[in-house]
């Protein structure tokens, strides 16, 4: 399609994106009213928000606008299985400059639906304004489906730390386009498109999990949420880590241990999990360290890497120096 957002209109622009959405059962009223109507079934919803900024979250000389649209499904989707919960459903706010492509909201949109598809949700409303710089505000929605919500506080002493999904994937990724590069391509899609596996969220709270967190921000940074809900410490195994010879070469050649990567970097959205020692875990899950208890009741939080503190950078901060 021809032409901007400015010239197609608001209402026009709205007309656009929602006409390229299907509608999934546990939707019972889409777009086009006041507000949107999804079934709940178990009584409760599991909901969840980001937001997204051009220039900070993604740039455009580095993603397609669909996979911008793919990524920023996945990052909230990922946040409800992580609780053990089914997605059902995504709403977008979407500031743009009036000046935007009409192709390129499209594209986002159909980003947004495909991804949706993969973790069996669909977008189901949303709003349009505009704005001097892209900015998408995606919420998320999902079913428990009558299992109980797993959330970052019920690691226990004893548990076994245990993850499934890719790890530093994205930050190399990352790297690579930070230097001008386009390959090794792996890498660089698992950055612009992330593969949350959405089903082991709910799978995980099936097999008993305990705590379960999706890694957005790092490993250990999001284990260390854990921790301090749970009031434990968490210890991590270094050879229980999965580098790929690939991954590593990378690291060669730009100087970088790819252990940062596996264990710093974000937005893989990974799915790790605290799980009782007799839990009957898939081989899709790999035990990566154990809950320990702390030296600190009260004041539990620490993540360290074969009984060492971890003195690297821990992971992802919004309001951290860069």
């Amino acid at each position: 399609m021809q032409g901007t957002v400015g010239e197609l209109g608001e209402f026009g622009l709205i007309r656009e994106l929602t006409a390229r959405l299907p509608m999934t059962p546990a939707v019972e009223l889409g777009p086009g009213d006041d507000a949107a109507v999804v079934k709940t079934p178990d009584g409760r919803v599991v909901a969840t928000t980001d937001v997204l900024i051009e220039g900070r979250h993604f740039r455009r000389d580095w993603s397609t606008a669909y996979d911008v649209g793919r990524k920023c499904a996945a990052q909230n989707l990922a946040d409800i299985a992580a609780m053990g919960a089914v997605p059902t459903a995504l709403l977008l706010g979407l500031v743009t400059p009036a000046d935007l492509p009409t192709t390129w909201a499209t594209e986002l949109m159909d980003g947004l639906r495909d991804e949706c598809q993969v973790a069996g949700a669909t977008v189901v409303g949303g709003d349009v304004v505009r704005g001097d710089t892209i900015t998408l505000a995606i919420t998320a929605l999902g079913d428990l489906q009558g299992r109980r919500p797993v959330t970052r506080s019920g690691a226990q002493v004893g548990d076994v730390v245990a993850v499934t999904g890719w790890l530093g994937w994205s930050a190399a990724g990352l790297t690579v386009l930070q230097r001008g590069f386009r390959s090794p391509r792996a890498f660089v899609e698992a950055h612009r498109r992330p593969e949350p596996p959405y089903h082991a969220g709910p799978a995980a709270s099936e097999l008993g999990a305990t705590a379960m967190v999706d890694v957005s921000d790092g490993l250990v940074a999001d284990l260390g949420h854990v921790a301090r809900a749970s009031d434990v410490d968490i210890d991590l195994r270094a050879a229980d880590f999965d580098v790929p010879a690939q991954m590593a070469d990378i690291g060669q050649a730009v100087g970088v241990d790819p252990l940062v990567w596996v264990l710093s970097g974000g937005e893989d959205h990974a799915i790790v999990a605290t799980f009782p020692k007799s839990a009957p875990l898939p081989a899709r899950w790999r035990v990566i360290g154990e809950v320990v208890r702390t030296a600190r009741p009260g004041r539990g939080g620490t993540v360290t890497v074969d009984g060492a503190p971890w003195d690297r950078t821990a992971g992802w901060d919004h309001f951290a120096d860069e």
